[in-house]
C-alpha cells in the first residue's frame, strides 16, 4: 500500500506528520509523492487563519479529484474547527487534533469494513497524546513537548481546536532526544502550541533545556516560539550559561500598540516587552529576535498602526512575520465592531513587510566578515546550504558534509 501525507501549518503538524509517516512505514506501507499512485492520502490541516482553512479544503478537493479511489484521511485543526466540508468532498476518515497517533489503526479498520469514520471531540481536557520518532525527514529534528493553549487571545481559534494546555512526560522527551542524537542529529527544536507553558510535575521548560544539554553529541537546542511573559529568571540564566541554546528567539508581538494589545487580550504591554528584549540583548547582544505581528485587527486606525510600525523599528527585529487579521468565527474579535477594510489591511501589511525586509538585511549585514558555525542541511550544484545558530541562511561555495557543523566566514 502506497501513501502520501500533505502537511499544512505549524512545526507541531510537521512533527505529527513525521510520526504518522513513520508509523505507516513500520506497518508495511510505502511512501509515494505522486498522489495519483497512492492508495492512501493524508492531509494534516491548519486553521490558524481563515485563509489556512480555505487552503486546506482546496488541497483536499484537489487530492480527491486527482485520485478519487484513494482512501482520503483528513486530520488536524481545520477539520477540528469544521469537519462538514471535508465530509462533503468524500473523505473516508476524518478526525481533528486528537487521535493522530491512531491513524494507522483507523486506515486498517477502514480497509476491512469500508465504513467511513468521523470523530471530532469537543472535550478540552484531554491527555497529552504521546508520539515518539526514531528519525526525522530533515537535518534539524523537532520534538513535540506540549499541546493546547489557555491564553484565549481575542483573535485566535487555536485554543478552541487544540484544547487545554498539556505536557509530555519529561523522561520520554529525553529518551527521544538521546535516540535522535545517536542517529546523528546535531540540532533539535522543541515545539508545541504554547511551548513555554511546558510543565511535567516539578519540571518546566528550562529544566528540560538543561537536561537536554547534557547529551554530548547534541550541539544545538532551539525553541520554535515562546511568549515574552515566559522569559523568567531561569531562562535568563540559560542565556548566560548554556552554550548549546541557540542564538535565536521567536517572540510573538502581535501588536506594538498598547490599545490594540488590550483588545487582543494579550498579557503584556509594549513597555514590558521592550524591557525584556533589552535584558536579553544585554546578555547576548547579537541574538536574532524574530516576531509575529497581526495588522488590521479590529479598532486599529492608521495612527494605532503607526505605533506598531514605530515600535517594530525601535525593537529592531531580525525579521517580522506579518499576518493581516483574519476573522475567525467563534472568537471574541469576531463579535467586535470596528472592522478594518481589506484595502487598509493590505496597505499596512505591505508597509510592515517592507520594514521587515530592511531590518532583515540590516541584521544580516552585521555579520559580514565574521566567522559563524553553519549546520549544513543540503547540497546543490556544488554548493552547500545551512543555518547558523542565530538562524541566518548561509550558502557556502563548496561541497560540505550534510548534518555537520562548519565554521565559515559570512560574505
Amino acid at each position: 500500500m502506497k501513501f502520501n501525507i500533505i502537511t499544512l501549518g505549524c512545526k507541531v503538524n510537521m512533527y505529527e506528520s513525521n510520526y504518522i509517516s513513520e508509523s505507516l512505514v513500520n506497518n508495511g506501507f510505502s511512501f509515494c509523492e505522486d498522489n495519483k499512485l497512492c492508495d492512501v492520502i493524508i492531509v494534516n490541516t491548519c486553521s490558524v487563519t481563515d485563509t489556512s482553512d480555505k487552503k486546506c479544503l482546496k488541497t483536499a478537493r484537489r487530492v480527491k479529484r486527482e485520485n478519487p479511489n484513494a482512501i482520503l484521511v483528513i486530520c488536524g485543526c481545520s477539520s477540528q474547527n469544521s469537519f462538514e466540508p471535508y465530509k462533503n468532498i468524500g473523505a473516508q476518515i476524518i478526525i481533528g487534533t486528537k487521535d493522530k497517533s491512531k491513524i494507522v489503526d483507523l486506515i486498517k479498520d477502514y480497509q476491512k469494513s469500508h465504513q467511513d469514520y468521523c470523530y471530532i471531540t469537543k472535550d478540552r481536557e484531554i491527555p497529552f497524546e504521546t508520539m515518539s520518532l526514531n528519525d526525522f525527514n530533515q537535518v534539524r529534528a523537532y520534538i513535540k513537548i506540549q499541546d493546547g493553549c489557555n491564553n484565549f487571545c481575542s483573535y485566535c481559534i487555536i485554543p478552541y481546536v487544540r484544547g487545554d494546555i498539556r505536557s509530555r512526560d519529561f523522561a520520554s522527551i529525553i529518551t527521544e532526544a538521546q535516540s535522535l542524537a545517536q542517529k546523528g542529529f546535531k540540532e533539535i527544536v522543541l515545539t508545541g502550541i504554547h511551548t513555554g507553558s511546558y510543565n511535567d510535575s516539578d519540571k518546566d521548560l528550562y529544566d528540560l533545556i538543561e537536561e537536554l544539554s547534557k547529551i554530548d553529541s547534541l550541539k544545538r537546542i532551539r525553541l520554535s516560539s515562546i511568549e515574552i511573559t515566559e522569559l523568567n529568571d531561569k531562562f535568563i540564566n540559560i542565556l548566560k550559561t548554556n552554550k548549546k541554546f541557540c542564538d535565536h528567539l521567536h517572540i510573538p508581538l502581535q501588536s506594538g500598540c498598547d490599545e490594540i494589545l488590550k483588545v487582543m487580550n494579550r498579557k503584556y504591554d509594549t513597555t514590558y516587552y521592550e524591557e525584556k528584549i533589552k535584558l536579553i540583548r544585554s546578555i547576548r547582544p547579537d541574538i536574532s529576535i524574530t516576531t509575529d505581528v497581526i495588522v488590521g485587527h479590529n479598532y486599529e486606525t492608521d495612527e494605532l498602526f503607526m505605533k506598531t510600525y514605530e515600535f517594530c523599528q525601535k525593537i529592531d527585529f531580525a525579521k517580522i512575520h506579518v499576518f493581516p487579521y483574519s476573522k475567525r468565527s467563534g472568537t471574541a474579535t469576531s463579535r467586535m465592531k470596528g472592522e478594518v477594510s481589506e484595502p487598509d489591511k493590505k496597505k499596512r501589511t505591505r508597509q510592515l513587510i517592507n520594514l521587515s525586509e530592511i531590518l532583515e538585511k540590516k541584521y544580516y549585514d552585521k555579520f559580514i566578515g565574521k566567522e559563524l558555525d553553519v549546520l549544513i542541511e543540503y547540497n546543490h550544484d556544488g554548493k552547500s546550504f545551512g543555518h547558523t545558530s542565530n538562524y541566518l541562511g548561509i550558502t557556502v561555495d563548496e561541497l560540505l558534509k550534510v548534518n555537520e557543523i562548519y565554521q565559515r566566514k559570512i560574505q
